[in-house]
């Protein structure tokens, strides 16, 4: 079966796409606190991510830092349930704007990563002591939805 990082457009359909959904960060009132003027290489460290979730290149892990690299990024940024949500909003509005396929399993998956990864990275960011971060060490592997695998 199909990886979500090929359904998705390979990288170059990532890649699109997190430049869509960053720019809508950066301009987001809520969230822009959180990203201050941006970074001239996140859209390259997200895409790679989201390409090692889906089941792409492991690039994020060997070259990028990996897992350990996200939760020191997000350690005490203080996210607010508000602005994990207009997270989910606007990475849901990218999608749509960048042209990721619409069909309802890919979306499901898409909007369950998302919802996922937020929750981790809100609790990492309140997080005042490792006993207190997600146990999450490692960048996650994200499938199909149960129904598409069997």
């Amino acid at each position: 079966m199909e990886s979500l990082f090929e359904h998705a457009g390979g990288h170059e359909g990532l890649h699109r796409f997190i430049d869509v959904f960053y720019s809508s960060m950066l301009a987001d009132p809520l969230l822009q606190p959180l990203f201050g003027e941006g970074s001239p290489t996140h859209v390259d460290h997200l895409t790679a991510f989201t390409a090692e979730t889906f089941g792409g290149p492991d690039t994020f892990s060997r070259e990028m830092g990996g897992f350990s690299h996200l939760i020191d990024v997000h350690r005490h940024l203080k996210i607010t349930e508000a602005q994990r949500l207009r997270f989910v909003e606007l990475y849901l509005a990218a999608a749509d704007t960048a042209g990721l396929p619409d069909d309802a399993p890919f979306r499901q998956a898409l909007r369950e990563h998302v919802e996922f990864g937020t929750e981790v990275a809100k609790q990492n960011s309140l997080a005042e002591t490792d006993d207190e971060l997600h146990p999450l060490r490692e960048v996650p592997r994200w499938t199909w939805p149960s129904s598409e695998n069997g």
